[in-house]
């Protein structure tokens, strides 16, 4: 595909292929030419590097979010899909997180989804710094809980490069970390219930169950006088 011929969607999209497939280590300009039916100088030509080619595609997946109508639904269930929809596409692309650690990433798609998220928290009452705190706890949850599973995808490609047959190698910690759980009475009891799970497994409904506690606790602080804001670590120094 010639340079003239070749657009920054068609590189976006067959980049993200690539993460999806081998993680952000597996991504080259060489690869992702090769994959296009072009030279790594026409790739180049149409962004500036690796690491804004991570932004780019990072940011083109927040677009997967479906964004509910706050005229149609109420702010729960608008928060609640919300961070379903975050969960799920962070699941399609357990690369982003580590993208998130490491690279610049915003642009559109992600102000589309921050500024939608305020919306929601002000829709339901919560004003100023207020909106901005629930916005970011919800976000930091959705997070915390597609670590696991982000964490997982990168180990098994690590695994796979520097070892080989990376599952023999994750069932033999898996073995060597229920011989240590075995030794506490509480982690004792539960490992039934994880016979045979993956090196990620929660339990089930976790995401929900923490999603809706939280919800309910937003829910019975509206209302309620806003309690004194602490000063930011930078200004306790002056």
């Amino acid at each position: 595909m010639a340079r003239d011929t070749l657009t920054r969607d068609q590189i976006v999209s067959a980049a993200i292929e690539l993460l999806d497939a081998d993680g952000i280590d597996g991504l080259s300009m060489r690869r992702l030419g090769h994959r296009l039916g072009s030279a790594a100088t026409a790739v180049y030509w149409h962004v500036e590097d690796k690491d804004n080619l991570v932004g780019l595609a990072a940011d083109e997946l927040w677009g997967e979010v479906d964004l509910p109508d706050l005229d149609q639904v109420d702010w729960r269930t608008a928060a609640t899909s919300m961070a379903a929809g975050m969960h799920a596409m962070l699941g399609h692309h357990p690369w982003l997180m580590q993208a998130l650690s490491n690279h610049p990433v915003y642009g559109r798609g992600k102000a589309r989804y921050d500024d939608h998220a305020l919306a929601v928290f002000e829709k339901a009452g919560f004003v100023e710094a207020a909106a901005d705190q629930a916005s970011a706890t919800v976000f930091v949850f959705v997070l915390g809980c597609a670590l696991g599973p982000a964490a997982e995808f990168s180990l098994t490609r690590r695994l796979s490069r520097d070892k080989g047959k990376p599952e023999q190698h994750l069932a033999d910690v898996a073995a060597q970390a229920t011989e240590i759980a075995a030794q506490f009475p509480r982690l004792r009891q539960r490992l039934p219930a994880f016979d045979g799970a993956s090196y990620s497994a929660v339990p089930d409904n976790t995401f929900e169950y923490g999603l809706a506690a939280i919800l309910d606790g937003f829910e019975s602080r509206l209302g309620r006088p806003a309690p004194p804001q602490a000063p930011l670590s930078h200004e306790r120094g002056h």
